[in-house]
């Protein structure tokens, strides 16, 4: 089986898994699935309304299972496939996790058509006019525990 042929069975398994998900009324229409060396390490769920957790999108669910069954936060070789491109928060999650490669099916301005609030986000960080009010306060301690961190000879990087 050629690349292109891998790309579409594992995106066509996550869309599949999506589509279940809406129809059992388990979460949102976003699955995503992490891989390694061409096996399914883990799937997540969008859990946002289950859960009452805003932060639990699918890509976040399958970092986080990947991370728990590979026992490291660093999934380095490692790709995911989402039903949707990634919102800002996932992509990020992506970033930390170090993962290289998105692959994804639906756009964000497609998802934008069905109530999704993906583009705003992403118009937000691009023209950083932010909705969210944001305000620096100066105290003596701020960098302390950076400071701290830095001397540190038993740290782990990430």
């Amino acid at each position: 089986m050629d690349t292109k042929q891998k790309h579409k069975l594992f995106l066509e398994k996550v869309i599949s898994l999506a589509i279940k998900n809406v129809k059992i009324n388990n979460g949102g229409p976003f699955v995503a699935a992490i891989i390694k060396n061409d096996k399914i390490i883990s799937c997540g769920y969008n859990q946002v309304t289950k859960k009452n957790d805003p932060t639990l999108h699918a890509e976040i669910d399958a970092i986080r299972k990947a991370s728990k069954k590979l026992k490291t936060f660093d999934l380095t070789g490692c790709v995911i496939y989402s039903s949707c491109e990634p919102c800002p928060m996932c992509f990020s999650a992506i970033h930390w996790a170090n993962i290289k490669k998105i692959y994804y099916g639906a756009t964000k301005e497609t998802v934008s058509k069905y109530g999704f609030r993906d583009l705003k986000i992403y118009k937000e960080l691009k023209t950083g006019k932010f909705s969210i009010k944001q305000k620096k306060i100066n105290i003596d301690s701020e960098i302390e525990p950076f400071k701290i961190w830095n001397r540190k000879k038993d740290k782990i990087k990430y």
